[in-house]
Order: C-alpha cells, then sequence, then structure tokens
C-alpha cells in the first residue's frame, strides 16, 4: 500500500474564496507590525549607543534663528 493511501484523511469541509484574502490581509498586517517594532527598537538602540559613545547627531547641523511675528497695533 501507498503511504498516501494511509495517511488520507477525507475532510467534507468548504473553503470560501475569500479567506485567502483575510489570510493575506492578516500576513501583510503581521509583516508591517514586525517592521514598525524593528524600526522603533532600532532608533531606540542607536541613540542608546550615541548618547554611551557621546555622539550629538546634531553637532553640524545649521540652526535658524527663531523668527519673531510682531502683531500689527492698527485696531
Amino acid at each position: 500500500m501507498d503511504l498516501m493511501m494511509l495517511t488520507r484523511v477525507d475532510v467534507g469541509a468548504y473553503l470560501d474564496p475569500s479567506v485567502m484574502t483575510y489570510a493575506i490581509q492578516v500576513v501583510a498586517g503581521v509583516v508591517v507590525a514586525i517592521g514598525a517594532t524593528a524600526g522603533i527598537l532600532w532608533r531606540r538602540a542607536k541613540r542608546k549607543m550615541q548618547d554611551k559613545l557621546g555622539i550629538d547627531e546634531n553637532a553640524k547641523k545649521e540652526v535658524e534663528e527663531d523668527i519673531e511675528i510682531k502683531a500689527d497695533k492698527r485696531a
């Protein structure tokens, strides 16, 4: 006898074609959640390493001075 014949199980269930759509959405959601979590953890680890090593990522950036807006007193 064939091994497939011994392990064969008949199932009388019906799978709706829309089940595949839900499965794809679940997989996509898991991938997005893992990616977001990895990004957050990467930024936290990077910030901790920069703090421990004394690296300031904004040290060489130019910052514009604040612009002061005065109210018009014509009223």
